[in-house]
């Protein structure tokens, strides 16, 4: 199918993969900005959850809700947002992005304008982290 074959999200795994079965993947998305940022994307190229059979769809929203308890238990946010847009890669996948008060954009969208900087010690804390932020997910999941 030529559109799968022109699909970001069809030709990469588009970050860290964290986990990964025949229906989804978790991958931890590098944004300097925002540690902690990880997308829950379907393997197969369609562009709405009604694309899904019932349980398929089911099965994504329960791996988002993973990712979001597991990102709250590790990194505490101020706030998690959670979004399918895919206007610009119309490939079903969630952004599942821990937010916090003194991050670049906050109370804004991600997408919004800069209001600060982050001091770089907050953010080696947050990205020290990481690890265990994988660790939580992958066995939210059921797979660590």
């Amino acid at each position: 199918m030529a559109e799968s074959r022109a699909c970001e999200l069809c030709r990469s795994p588009d970050g860290e993969v964290l986990y990964r079965d025949a229906l989804l993947r978790v991958v931890q998305i590098d944004e300097p900005d925002l540690p902690g940022f990880v997308r829950v994307i379907v393997n197969t190229h369609v562009a709405e959850l009604t694309d899904l059979a019932a349980a398929d769809r089911a099965r994504v929203m329960d791996a988002v809700y993973a990712v979001e308890a597991a990102q709250r238990a590790v990194l505490a946010p101020t706030k998690i947002n959670v979004a399918s847009l895919g206007n610009v890669v119309p490939h079903l996948h969630w952004h599942v992005i821990p937010r916090f008060a003194d991050d670049a954009f906050f109370p804004g969208a991600i997408w919004a304008a800069r209001q600060r900087d982050t001091p770089a010690a907050v953010f080696a804390a947050r990205r020290a982290r990481l690890p265990a932020l994988a660790a939580a997910i992958r066995h939210q999941l059921g797979s660590g």
